[in-house]
Formats: structure tokens, C-alpha cells, sequence
């Protein structure tokens, strides 16, 4: 062990007094955040009217077309310079704000989910519609609605303090976050590719996405926030035969087996665990049709889920290898259909850096706190790839409930709670301002 120098740590330190009132100022409430929160609650009434017109009315990935309307008739009254048709549904919103500075993007996902709604509300949505190829219920089980109606509030907000902007608001409200239909693109990705973060270009990008946590508080996490969702499929081919020769055959279902019980030590056996957590799941598994034959095939698929390019990238490889070894080795083949799908929601550590001051100074420090990875996948990720980003949850458990207990996202019974909606205003609204505000000195390469 080598002795603490005490000197140059003693000289080090003098300098913490002179950092105190610096910090302080980056926790005080400004007029800025007083401002934010009068125009947030005078506007509470109208954003909970637009969340309940938008859940009582969802439409499904690509046919966002009645809420995509909603939305573009706002900002066109707000004197929002208006994009339509991103996309197929997408709408993107300018503000250019009163001085010169940097390029924010503020982004809503639009799409609802196939599914028939349980939770008794006087705007409870009865719509259905076709989902490759089936009738179905069509429901906000992920709370999109609440992203759309906070987004259409702040830009509101902003609007009206466009004058103290320093550089430019882009307003992403975006379709088929949750997939495009069979055959279609959509999504984060399409959007990038239509030019969403161009002209002018987008600096950072911040987004939101309601979640059982207590109602109003902001989690977040620098780093790796929700996971890769990769998924595949894989046919072993072997050779049909009688199931009482099966000398005569090469069994499928005895190599997909075996695969599949190998493929259990990839993440036990190949990921060190105590860096990064991942996940390999089988989620289905079909072959054969009477119990005499041995099939001339089986098919199996499932989801690979990481929180970091590089072992997303191992995880692929290490699957191959397996998948191909196990059936060569077997006199067998196997095709493999890998999708790799939406990448790491990855908050930029500097950026989270920067801005968490603005939102606990905005809602409390007791209202925001670091949070856990979740398994889940966002496709946000790829505006992250395009420009740094942070991305929250925001909390919609009622007072009193228990988040661990309540409905989850993508539940029938999934509810939200409308006491959120200021402080999601609050949250974007204040992460926009600052962002223009620190970083409006900066020269741009």
C-alpha cells in the first residue's frame, strides 16, 4: 500500500468552498422554474382533456392518424413550425426560440396496443381494429397517451417563452414505437431516416415513459437503462422417419433439445454477471405432429435481452456457435433468423451528469432518484445513436397503492394516474430550457 501524500490532497480541497455556491445555484428554484410551474398547472386542465381523448380514441403502430392530427393542429396554433407525415403518422414541431444556441429534441411515442381494455373509466377505449390479420382490442396499455397529451403541454409551455430560449425546441411525437405491422417500417428508425433530427440538427434528446413508480417522481439511470431486445428463430433440420426406427432418421427434437439446454450456460457461463446483467429466453418451441414420427423439422425462438453493445454483439455469436455446432455435430442443419432489434437504452453519462440538478431542482430532490436497469426495450435507443439522450421513467402508482402489486405496462388492467402529468410537463419543459441555457456558449464542430 503507498502512503497518502497529505499535501497536494489538502491543497485539493481548498478548492470545495469555492465549488459550494456554484452547486447550490444549480439546486436553487429559479423565476425560470417558477414560470414553468405556473404555465404547467394553468394548463393542467386542457392536457388531461387531451389524455382522455387520446386513450378514449387509440390507434395502432402506423395508423396514429385522428391523434397525429390532434397534435399538429396544436402546434400550428401555437405558431410551431409543422412537419407532417414523418414516418407515415409522424409529426415534428420547430420552435426557434428568441437567441441563437443548440438543438434540442423532445420526443412522445403515439401508438396504442392490441389490447382490449379492463380498467371501468368513464373514457375506457371500446375501439377495435385489425392486427395482422385480427380483430382485436386496441388500448393505451403503455400509457402513451399521457406521453402525447405531457408533450402537447410543453410545447405549450415553451411556446410561450420562446423568447427566453436560447437556441431551438424540436417536438417528436412518433409512430409505431411499439413496432410497425407485418411488412411496414415505422418507428424511431424510420423517423431518423426521413430526416427527424436534420435540418436543423438535433444537439440531445430527452424523452419520458410512464411507469409503476409513485405517482410524479422521476427515476433515472446514467448508463444502460432498459435492455437490447433482440429476437430469433431457429429450424433444425433433420430427416423424418417412424418413431419406432429412428436409426433410420435424424431427430430434430432430440438436437433441439439439446441446443436449447446448451444455450442455458451462455449467459451462466459466458457473462460475467457482476459487470452486466443479460438475459436468453426460449419462448417457444414447435415439432411434430403424431407421436410415431420423427419430424423432419423443429422450430424454436425467443428473445436475447443486454444493456451494452459489447456483450449484446458476444451473446449473438455465442448463439450462433452453439446453434451450429450442436446440429453439425448431430448430422443435422439449422437455419438461424436473428433479428437484432432495438439497442440499449443508453442515457449519456455526461449529459445525465448535467441535467439531474435541473430536474431535482425543478421537482425536489425527493421526487428524483436513481433507479434499476428494467429488461424492457425501448426505441428511443436509436435517437440516443443519433444524438445523446437521457430518457426517465415517470411515475403514475396513485398514492397509497403499491407499485409492485399494481397492473404493469401491457396490462388490460394497466392504469395512470393524472397526478403526473405537471410534474412530466415540468420535467421536459426544464430539461429543454437548461439544456439551451448551459450549453448555448458552446461551439459547435
Amino acid at each position: 500500500m503507498r502512503r497518502l501524500r497529505l499535501t497536494p490532497l489538502l491543497s485539493a480541497l481548498s478548492f470545495v468552498p469555492a465549488l459550494v455556491p456554484a452547486l447550490a445555484a444549480a439546486q436553487a428554484p429559479t423565476r425560470t422554474d417558477a414560470e414553468v410551474d405556473r404555465r404547467a398547472k394553468a394548463i393542467e386542465a386542457q392536457v388531461v382533456a387531451w389524455r382522455r381523448d387520446i386513450h378514449e380514441h387509440p390507434e395502432l403502430g402506423n395508423r396514429e392518424f385522428r391523434t397525429s392530427k390532434l397534435v399538429a393542429e396544436h402546434l400550428q396554433k401555437l405558431g410551431i413550425e409543422v412537419k407532417t407525415g414523418v414516418a407515415h403518422t409522424g409529426v415534428v414541431g420547430i420552435l426557434r426560440g428568441g437567441k441563437p444556441g443548440p438543438v434540442v429534441a423532445l420526443r412522445a411515442d403515439m401508438d396504442a396496443l392490441p389490447v382490449a381494455e379492463e380498467v371501468n373509466l368513464p373514457f375506457k377505449s371500446t375501439v377495435r381494429a385489425t392486427y395482422n390479420g385480427q380483430d382485436v382490442g386496441v388500448m393505451h396499455a403503455c400509457g402513451h397517451d399521457n406521453h402525447v397529451a405531457i408533450l402537447m403541454g410543453v410545447a405549450e409551455i415553451l411556446s410561450g417563452m420562446r423568447q427566453q430560449l436560447q437556441g431551438t425546441v424540436k417536438f417528436v411525437f412518433q409512430p409505431a414505437e411499439e413496432g410497425a405491422p407485418a411488412g411496414e417500417q415505422g418507428g424511431a428508425d424510420l423517423m431518423l431516416k426521413e430526416g427527424a433530427f436534420d435540418n436543423p440538427k438535433v444537439d440531445a434528446v430527452f424523452g419520458l415513459h410512464v411507469f409503476p413508480f409513485e405517482v410524479g417522481k422521476v427515476v433515472y439511470r446514467s448508463g444502460g437503462l432498459m435492455a437490447s431486445g433482440d429476437t430469433y428463430r431457429v429450424v433444425v433440420h433433420g430427416r423424418q422417419t417412424h418413431g419406432a426406427l429412428p436409426w433410420n432418421g435424424i431427430d430434430p427434437i432430440t438436437i433441439a433439445s439439446q441446443t436449447i439446454t446448451s444455450m442455458q450456460s451462455i449467459v451462466s457461463r459466458t457473462v460475467d454477471l457482476t459487470l452486466t446483467p443479460a438475459i436468453l429466453t426460449v419462448g417457444y418451441i414447435r415439432g411434430g405432429v403424431r407421436v410415431n414420427i420423427i419430424p423432419d423439422s423443429v422450430e424454436f425462438g425467443g428473445t436475447i435481452r443486454t444493456f451494452d453493445e459489447a456483450t449484446r454483439d458476444s451473446l449473438q455469436a455465442r448463439f450462433n456457435r452453439i446453434v451450429t455446432v450442436m446440429a453439425t455435430a448431430n448430422g443435422a442443419t439449422a437455419d438461424i433468423i436473428f433479428d437484432r432489434g432495438t439497442p440499449v437504452t443508453y442515457n449519456d453519462p455526461a449529459l445525465t451528469e448535467q441535467m439531474v440538478p435541473s430536474l431535482k431542482r425543478a421537482l425536489g430532490n425527493s421526487q428524483v432518484e436513481a433507479g434499476r436497469q428494467t429488461t424492457t426495450s425501448e426505441d428511443f435507443s436509436l435517437f440516443q445513436k443519433a444524438a445523446p439522450g437521457l430518457f426517465v421513467f415517470l411515475g403514475i402508482t396513485p398514492k397509497g397503492a403499491d407499485p409492485a402489486t399494481v397492473a404493469p405496462n401491457h396490462s388490460p388492467r394497466f392504469f395512470a394516474d393524472e397526478a403526473a402529468l405537471v410534474p412530466g410537463m415540468k420535467a421536459l419543459s426544464t430539461l429543454a430550457i437548461d439544456y439551451l441555457a448551459l450549453n448555448a456558449g458552446k461551439t459547435k464542430m
